[in-house]
């Protein structure tokens, strides 16, 4: 059984909550992750990502979520990972923007 395509960022934030173990991905380029960012995310870059996915391979069979800016990079990617056999990926909807006025207002909206 594979995972939600998407995924609000209440969902993401309990899952964090119960210490449930997944890969936060960011796949915003490196100075908008030095201009905000999530706690206990692991940046791999859009534009880096097919030639990095072998850092991904050990979270093959388990849960990732990926997140943006507002999420359409990110449900890209996780089409294209879904695509090279990863099937617990999940797009966060509203991206790093969403979860700074939902989540954790002092995230810098940018």
């Amino acid at each position: 059984m594979s995972a939600p395509l998407e995924v609000d960022c209440q969902h993401v934030k309990a899952r964090l909550d119960a210490q449930q173990p997944f890969l936060f991905l960011d796949c915003r380029e490196r100075d908008e992750y030095e201009t905000a960012h999530i706690e206990s995310t692991t940046l791999i870059p859009m534009s880096e990502l097919a030639q990095r996915v072998g850092e991904l391979e050990i979270h093959r069979d388990s849960p990732i979520i990926v997140h943006c800016h507002h999420g359409g990079r990110s449900m890209r990617v996780t089409n294209w990972l879904r695509q090279q056999g990863f099937s617990q990926v999940s797009n966060m909807a509203g991206g790093i923007d969403e979860w700074s006025q939902t989540i954790d207002p002092s995230i810098p909206r940018y």
